[in-house]
């Protein structure tokens, strides 16, 4: 199993869904840079469980602790090892889960590839492992904040309810004063009621998370196999639940025309730039210094509190019921998720070029 993300700026990642621990491994973090570790807690808490009523129930702190890599505030260039413990897990609620295959989970595929699974909140495929990136991305936010890179996701659309996929429209401060991350209040509060309304009915609900990238220098990605909007992409790909992934236009450019679309050079006070910015920030390949702005679809989660068919291990028809406690809508706990992988991307991709140029 490939366990390991990057190239130069790397995230090792271990740990299940109720193991001990799950926890990670930093490896080509700069040295020298300022830890704020209430900013990395914070970034954690924002994925959270049980932060409102429309995500899971589940009750952890996830306290983040950093094992190496870090001295008098400052990383060392070494190593950075961390673990967040798991202290609430009801393994009890999986036990009839054992010996059948949920649908649209990873039960049946793990079993089949390895002839062994951990039945218990799905292991490995577990979201929860998801706290290891957002470690890795809120160490790499730490070293962006410093060239004056930001990353920013919100929740732009949760079933039928969505926002003008122009983000320039809206407020972004504004993502984190409701529990769904929309910088839209009326629409935030329409979603938060769907949520509910799903959540009450043992259902689930998917939706889509923007993210905007504003501050990238011009540069970075490879012309041919390492671009940067395809490392992007399966960087959000890898993420659980994910479906899709678009950059700038995205697929609505494909009912579009090149004149429409087409990006105009301009001399902007001596310093070329574009009149719009339907590239969304890279050009082939390579970022041009706009905002590099992408969405990202995320599915329904696949277990649902009602009665479904599946097979048993042997193939044997039956019906379960899933229990225990489950989020009926992502994309809330996602956007830090999203906000991770973009920033660990960028970071790398930094990282890159300044070795390229050596």
């Amino acid at each position: 199993m490939r366990n390991t993300f990057g190239n130069i700026y790397t995230l090792t990642t271990f740990g299940e869904s109720h193991g001990e621990a799950v926890g990670g491994v930093i490896d080509g973090m700069p040295a020298g840079i300022d830890i704020d570790m209430q900013f990395i807690q914070a970034e954690l808490d924002r994925r959270r469980p049980g932060q409102s009523d429309v995500t899971t129930s589940r009750q952890e702190a996830d306290r983040v602790e950093i094992l190496s890599g870090v001295f008098e505030g400052k990383t060392t260039g070494t190593p950075i090892g961390f673990i967040v413990r798991n202290t609430n897990h009801h393994s009890q609620d999986y036990e009839s889960m054992r010996c059948l295959f949920r649908p649209s989970h990873a039960d049946f595929t793990y079993q089949k590839k390895y002839g062994i699974r951990d039945h218990r909140g799905g292991g490995r495929s577990s979201a929860r492992i998801t706290i290891s990136r957002c470690v890795g991305g809120a160490f790499a936010k730490l070293v962006l904040r410093q060239m004056g890179i930001s990353v920013r996701a919100y929740t732009s659309q949760v079933g039928n309810i969505a926002l003008e996929p122009d983000y320039r429209r809206y407020d972004l401060s504004l993502t984190e004063t409701n529990v769904v991350r929309c910088p839209d209040p009326m629409k935030a509060e329409a979603m938060a009621q769907l949520i509910r309304q799903i959540k009450s009915e043992g259902d689930t609900i998917g939706g889509v998370i923007t993210c905007v990238v504003s501050g990238c220098p011009i540069g970075l990605g490879e012309p041919e196999f390492g671009k940067l909007h395809a490392a992007l992409g399966g960087a959000m790909l890898s993420i659980n639940a994910v479906k899709g992934f678009e950059y700038g236009e995205g697929f609505a450019s494909a009912s579009k025309r090149g004149s429409e679309l087409n990006d105009i050079f301009v001399n902007d006070s001596g310093a070329i730039s574009t009149t719009t910015n339907h590239s969304g920030g890279i050009q082939g390949g390579v970022s041009n210094g706009q905002d590099i702005y992408f969405r990202v679809a995320f599915k329904p989660v696949a277990t649902l509190l009602q009665d479904q068919s599946t097979v048993d291990l042997e193939g044997t028809p039956t019906t379960f019921k899933a229990r225990g406690r489950h989020d009926p809508c992502v994309l809330p706990r996602a956007v830090p998720i999203v906000e991770a992988m973009a920033a660990m991307v960028i970071l790398d991709y930094i990282l890159i070029e300044k070795t390229v140029k050596m």
